[in-house]
């Protein structure tokens, strides 16, 4: 399956759409997904309804996905689990998660010091990301999909000031994925935490600091409330969530219904983009008016070359791993390479023109 070829779909009008739709056998397809996040969950939530409206709508009623939360399946990191064996026909999360099992999984959310979500959405449309994804999910018997993107992450809430890397020695943080294996290069004892779990164990000083996404959500948790730092972000750029689809009941929909569901999901992907950027600016807005004596704090030069040093190391020890996560990296880092430097003389010198002015 040459996933790349997605775009194509999105080419098609409405109107195309559902004369192909027409063209079939009105049989109905129900498919279940199981989420990682609670109910009404905002933004993460909201992608899979809109992915699940949209796909119903599209397919005239003939594709309906009924979407379990974690309080249903009450098994929000076993998501890769219930959908290779079937239990459910599609899953919403994030690929880190997955890394104690399939570690080669942890590169499709996001990467330290990696490509915004511009150039991450590029490479895995146009670029080599897609396939490269697919040959990780495929023995697994999932297809997975982008689904949905944040954009650059803060670096946490931390209840001491960080001023070197002195003040990371012991350090108990809630952080995941590749970064938290980062951070532990330099001192910092990593852990990862149900979501609903985090304002307490920050606030009882269980952790000393919790990365969780940024304003829109991190307002709602209130961690604003209990901790005096918040750090500018270098671990997540561009973090993406996926749709994972067991490969069977993939297999059992139409083509048309298969074409429909990715439109659903490259849209409700990308609405989650913008919509993380508007939720998030109001509510920086709003941390900024109710909290202003919030100290908002960039890691020293030190800290970001002591971690940078680190995730070099480990990314090479990764692609010594196996072949394929070798394809991996030296994928994301050569598109990376090429991207940045158009992103240099366009964004960034834009950001800094206008920051000049202002």
């Amino acid at each position: 399956m040459k996933l790349r070829s997605v775009f194509s779909a999105l080419t098609l009008t409405l109107a195309t759409v559902f004369t192909s739709s027409q063209a079939v056998a009105e049989e109905t397809f129900t498919l279940r997904l199981a989420e990682t996040w609670g109910p009404n969950f905002p933004i993460f939530g909201d992608t899979t309804k809109s992915m699940a409206r949209m796909a119903e709508e599209m397919s005239n009623g003939r594709l309906q996905i009924r979407i379990d939360s974690s309080n249903r399946h009450k098994a929000p990191f076993g998501i890769f689990d219930m959908v290779k064996a079937g239990q459910y026909d599609m899953g919403h999360s994030a690929s880190y998660y997955w890394k104690g099992k399939v570690p080669n999984t942890l590169f499709f959310t996001s990467m330290p010091f990696g490509m915004t979500a511009q150039e991450q959405y590029a490479w895995f449309y146009y670029g080599d990301g897609m396939d490269l994804m697919q040959e990780v999910y495929e023995p697994h018997n999932m297809l997975s999909f982008p689904g949905g993107n944040t954009g650059i992450q803060m670096g946490g809430w931390f209840n001491k000031e960080i001023n070197s890397l002195d003040d990371l020695q012991g350090l108990k943080m809630r952080i995941p994925g590749f970064a938290g294996e980062v951070f532990a290069e330099v001192g910092v004892n990593p852990t990862n935490i149900a979501p609903g779990e985090l304002y307490t164990a920050l606030e009882r000083g269980t952790i000393d600091a919790v990365e969780w996404v940024g304003p829109a959500l991190d307002l709602r948790l209130g961690f604003q409330q209990i901790a005096d730092y918040y750090y500018t972000g270098w671990h997540e750029p561009a973090t993406e969530l996926q749709f994972l689809i067991n490969k069977d009941s993939w297999e059992k929909l139409p083509a048309d219904l298969q074409q429909i569901l990715q439109i659903a999901m490259r849209t409700a992907s990308y609405d989650m983009l913008i919509m993380s950027m508007h939720e998030n600016a109001n509510a920086w807005a709003s941390i900024q008016s109710d909290f202003p004596d919030l100290q908002v704090r960039t890691f020293p030069d030190d800290v970001i070359q002591a971690m940078y040093d680190a995730n070099s190391k480990l990314l090479q020890e990764a692609a010594e791993r196996d072949d394929l996560a070798r394809r991996i990296v030296d994928s994301q880092a050569e598109y990376l390479s090429n991207a940045r430097a158009y992103t240099n003389i366009s964004d960034r010198a834009y950001l800094n023109t206008m920051a000049e002015l202002e």
